[in-house]
């Protein structure tokens, strides 16, 4: 009868286990919950709130969160960076992956290679021997994917052109670990005791190795061409949702392992897994089910990712520490901006692009641990280390707004454009050509009746806000024939010109009559005169900006002053279709003062009589004799 005691000594220890649990769990919901809406609202973006939550309830403060279960918890957390990698692969075709492999290649080889010269270079002058220098370098030369993903699709940035070259960027720093996990041990200065790099294939010999990792991968790519959509259908016929959730949860996970048992990255591996899977049939249900998956592991992930900062350590160095994270960020942003600029990109994107790959990585918490296992970084450097990836990664979001709200903006005044977006929209019966006061409300009611239409605009700050707000629309100048012909011009039916700017629109229509002559163009006018030009340049429909509101205020008035709301559109129609032949007339005289003058003073005669008539020759009937607000315009 002695085990009833051991039993409820372990019923016990497992409830209270279960209690703890519980209260991490609730403690993390509730910082996720209050602390992305502060944040947000605030202007500094969810990530900032996640780190700033982990941060008050760390163990530096707090101490709600962190020790051995905070570690616990960021291991679990880190598979949100892996969910995440596995839908951005979804978003990419193998086509359009394939379009960015030179980014990939070039511009990813040399950020991190430049960067980790950098930094190691710095190291080695400050003191450090060669193998301790080289490998601060690889370490700090890893950019966060998480936050920078997170940054870029808060703020609308995947779809253009620096958010490619950011996006190739990242994905060869997730690749480099892998050669970077075989060269340090390389450098090590002892034995390791214990097998860092331990996995299934460690114990093959070094030829066949190769050949599994190879297999794997191959493997992945075949199961998810030929296997994984016939199994997609037949979970899909089922009906029941939480299996298709699972089952996409099941796929993640195992090439999570398979990826481990042949020492590769997980976030490689499936975000390779979603890149095949992205022709797919289910791949926008796909990416519902995991999105939530996604956001809550990432917020956990920022969270304790905060609550890991050593601010005892930071107490200890103050000095030390802050310029170590100073100097860090200035390296990166230096190289970056150069290596950037020598890639091509112009003022704006090269600040952009530097601004959010400056700071430390989540694989560098990995990296780190393995070196210290390796002997080449002592524990009190490796702690040191740490506390300057993590500052580095709490101040990310603000150095992010620094370059939106100060830098970006000196661009647009001082006229520095950024690239052009890279348009992957097709399939638009519309294109809009700006998105400003004019050009916003004709696009919001042509979208809200179903067509689909690809938005230009040559404002960056105005993007910005725009995509903050959830619109999707590209940057670049529509008179640009390249352009016009990527955002579809050879198969849309409408160009609607809605530029605030009078000589563009006019630059604009010249390119799309001259190569593009059967699109129909609805142009924005500024005035009177902009509209003579607009005909004589054979643009069927011209909009002046303030013609309608203007007809629009006199009817009502007419109303004010008694005349009945039946009467008072008529007259305000009838002048309307006056005052457009008018219009076409004057076109056909400009330049001539004299032949425009005698147009006016017959037109003024001419509309005087028309209402005059139209006045005698009609009463106001029980038929007509509906009141202002059920007029059909208002």
């Amino acid at each position: 009868m002695t085990f009833r005691p051991r039993s409820l000594l372990q019923r016990r220890g497992n409830a209270m286990h279960l209690d703890q649990f519980l209260l991490g769990a609730f403690v993390y919901l509730a910082a996720a919950v209050i602390a992305a809406p502060i944040a947000t609202r605030l202007g500094l973006g969810s990530v900032l709130g996640y780190l700033m939550a982990g941060i008050a309830l760390g163990p530096s403060v707090a101490g709600f969160i962190g020790g051995s279960q905070g570690e616990s918890v960021m291991h679990f957390a880190e598979f949100g960076v892996i969910v995440m990698l596995f839908l951005v692969g979804l978003e990419l075709q193998p086509s359009k992956l394939w379009e960015l492999r030179m980014p990939i290649l070039g511009l990813g080889g040399l950020q991190v290679t430049g960067v980790a010269s950098a930094v190691g270079g710095v190291a080695y002058l400050l003191g450090a021997d060669w193998k301790t220098a080289l490998t601060v370098g690889l370490v700090l030369a890893l950019s966060s994917t998480a936050i920078v993903l997170q940054s870029m699709q808060e703020r609308g940035l995947m779809k253009t052109a620096v958010g490619k070259s950011t996006f190739s960027v990242l994905l060869f720093q997730d690749i480099s670990v892998i050669p970077m996990l075989a060269l340090l041990p390389l450098l090590a200065a002892v034995t390791q005791s214990e097998d860092h790099t331990a996995s299934m294939i460690s114990s093959l010999p070094a030829w066949a190795q190769p050949l599994v990792v190879l297999g794997a991968v191959a493997s992945i790519i075949l199961a998810g061409r030929y296997l994984m959509r016939p199994l997609f259908r037949l979970v899909a016929a089922t009906k029941i949702r939480e299996i298709f959730v699972a089952f996409a949860l099941l796929i993640v996970v195992g090439i999570t392992l398979l990826m481990q048992q042949v020492g590769l990255s997980a976030a490689l591996g499936t975000f390779l897994a979603g890149v095949v899977l992205a022709e797919s049939e289910y791949r926008h249900e796909l990416e519902m089910d995991l999105d939530p998956f996604k956001g809550l592991l990432l917020a956990v992930f920022f969270i304790s990712v905060g609550a890991g900062i050593d601010f005892g350590l930071i107490a200890a160095k103050p000095m030390m520490l802050a310029a170590l994270v100073a100097g860090f960020i200035v390296i990166k942003l230096v190289v970056q901006f150069i290596l950037a600029k020598l890639y091509g990109m112009v003022t704006a994107d090269a600040s952009r692009f530097a601004f959010l790959l400056a700071q430390g990585g989540e694989f560098a918490f990995v990296l780190i641990t393995f070196v210290t296992g390796l002997g080449l970084l002592g524990v009190d450097d490796a702690a040191l280390l740490v506390a300057v990836v993590a500052v580095s990664m709490a101040f990310a979001p603000l150095l992010m707004l620094l370059d939106e709200k100060i830098i970006q903006p000196r661009f647009a005044a001082a006229g520095e454009a950024r690239e052009a977006d890279v348009i992957d929209e097709s399939g638009a019966q519309v294109i809009i050509a700006g998105y400003g006061r004019f050009g916003m409300t004709v696009g919001r009611l042509l979208q809200a009746n179903g067509f689909k239409a690809v938005v230009l605009d040559h404002d960056t700050e105005q993007i910005d806000v725009l995509r903050g707000f959830g619109y999707k629309l590209f940057y670049g100048d529509a008179s640009r024939v390249d352009l016009l012909e990527a955002a579809g011009a050879r198969d849309a039916k409408l160009l609607l010109v809605a530029v605030d700017d009078r000589d563009k629109v006019n630059e604009i229509v010249d390119a799309a009559k001259k190569n593009f002559p059967n699109l129909k163009i609805f142009a924005r006018a500024f005035d009177r005169v902009h509209a003579y030009e607009l005909i004589n340049a054979h643009v069927e429909h011209q909009y002046r900006e303030v013609f309608d509101a203007s007809v629009q205020m006199a009817e009502d008035a007419l109303v004010a002053l008694g005349r009945h709301p039946y009467e008072a559109h008529r007259a305000a129609l009838l002048f309307k279709a006056h005052d457009n032949e008018l219009l076409v007339q004057a076109a056909a005289v400009t330049g001539d003062r004299e032949a425009m003058v005698d147009i006016f003073r017959k037109s003024r005669a001419e509309i005087n009589n028309v209402l005059a008539a139209d006045r005698s020759g009609r009463s106001v009937t029980s038929e007509s004799a509906w009141q202002a607000e059920d007029r059909p315009d208002a």
